[in-house]
């Protein structure tokens, strides 16, 4: 990445004893009584309100149902801040589509809207926090562009700060690729990384935490002679999300891994002796071999101990578990593991690594698997609970 070799070895050597970062998450589950858990889901054409609270058991992995902490249009993304006060959301909804802001009331689980701002763009569809968390970075789907949200001291969303439209060469499905849809952001040390579907690209942009602004990396040049360059998957492959990780044996090296949901693929990347991501060095199906039914891969993570993939399929309806390769990144797959219901559209692991919670989409459930340790296989523990159309789930810890 475009910083000094120095700062960048120290910046990940730091990054070890840092309580929150991008690379890995660090959790003390004896340190952390519980948790509160919100769920955001789609609210057009299904029973659901909005964003739902659940308070949860860390060490069984259970869910209680609190209720609705907040009604609002269609929460397809939600996010609480890093300082815990706050909770952001998307409201997916066309032209008319809004970021929300929400202060959070840690003891009832309720949600108090703060402002709502028109996001800039159609249909958003992920959210995240710069690292200073002074900025919340949108992307938009539809109309394939990116916006950053400055954070005031009161939770409150400020005038945006960049609005940059994704540009390239359009992928070869004409129905899902007919222009940019930006889907993914992150703010990743000096620079924005974007997962846009519709141009078959992870792009990168300069980042300014001084103004909150963005632009396009510059091009190879005496002053820039490794800057991050567009990431280019194969024709077809439609880049979702992607998973960042850092190497506990290798503190130079740090992977990429790029989910397609057009082809149902992981791809892996990892970077060059400039820090730079450089060309891809596998591309793992995520489907059985022989099978011949719709499916669109849909999420993906990475175990907090750094040791375990984990990607989801609709259609096939399945997590597929992937041990990593801690030296290069290589992936092998361990296990396909049934979802219990339909179109788990997203998935996440709670902060201590133990239990992983699967949002049925269609199946209006939450259904909780037993992580093992060791294996990084999941087992069903038995427990579900009902939501309307659950889309996103967020952990809140409480001391």
């Amino acid at each position: 990445m475009r910083i000094p070799k120095r700062t960048f070895f120290l910046v990940l050597f730091l990054g070890a004893f840092l309580p929150l970062t991008f690379a890995r998450i660090e959790a003390n589950p004896a340190a952390t009584k519980g948790y509160l858990v919100y769920v955001g889901t789609y609210t057009t054409k299904t029973a659901s309100k909005g964003i739902y609270a659940f308070r949860y058991d860390a060490s069984s992995g259970k869910l209680t149902p609190i209720g609705v902490a907040a009604e609002t249009a269609d929460p397809s993304w939600v996010a609480v801040h890093p300082s815990g006060k706050f909770l952001y959301a998307v409201n997916e909804a066309g032209k008319n589509s809004m970021v929300s802001a929400f202060a959070i009331d840690s003891s009832s689980g309720k949600l108090t809207l703060l402002n709502q701002l028109p996001a800039l763009g159609e249909d958003p569809c992920y959210l995240s926090f710069d690292r200073t968390g002074k900025y919340v970075l949108i992307a938009n789907y539809t109309s394939g562009n990116v916006v950053v949200f400055p954070i005031g001291a009161d939770g409150k969303l400020g005038a945006a700060t960049a609005n940059i439209r994704d540009e390239g060469k359009l992928g070869p499905n004409k129905e899902r690729q007919e222009g940019p849809h930006a889907h993914w952001i992150k703010n990743w040390y000096g620079e924005v990384f974007v997962a846009d579907l519709g141009l078959d690209r992870v792009l990168a942009y300069s980042f300014n935490p001084a103004n909150g602004t963005l632009r396009p990396m510059p091009e190879p040049g005496p002053n820039n002679i490794h800057p991050q360059q567009p990431i280019v998957l194969s024709p077809g492959t439609g880049p979702r999300h992607v998973a960042l990780s850092s190497s506990p044996n290798r503190n130079s090296i740090e992977f990429m891994y790029v989910l397609g949901e057009l082809d149902s693929t992981v791809t892996a990347f990892g970077t060059t002796k400039e820090g730079d991501f450089g060309g891809s060095r596998q591309k793992i199906p995520m489907l059985p071999t022989g099978f011949s039914g719709r499916n669109d891969a849909a999420e993906i993570e990475i175990h907090p101990d750094g040791k375990f993939l984990y990607a989801s399929n609709r259609g096939h309806d399945s997590i597929v578990v992937y041990s990593i390769d801690q030296d290069w990144g290589k992936l092998t797959q361990v296990a396909d593991a049934p979802i219990g219901g339909k179109e788990p559209r997203h998935f996440a692991i709670d902060p201590a690594g133990n239990y992983l919670l699967a949002e049925d989409q269609l199946s209006d459930k939450i259904v909780t698997f037993r992580i093992d340790q060791k294996t990084g296989t999941l087992t069903p523990t038995g427990d579900s609970v009902e939501v309307p159309s659950p889309v996103c789930l967020a952990f809140l810890p409480l001391d």
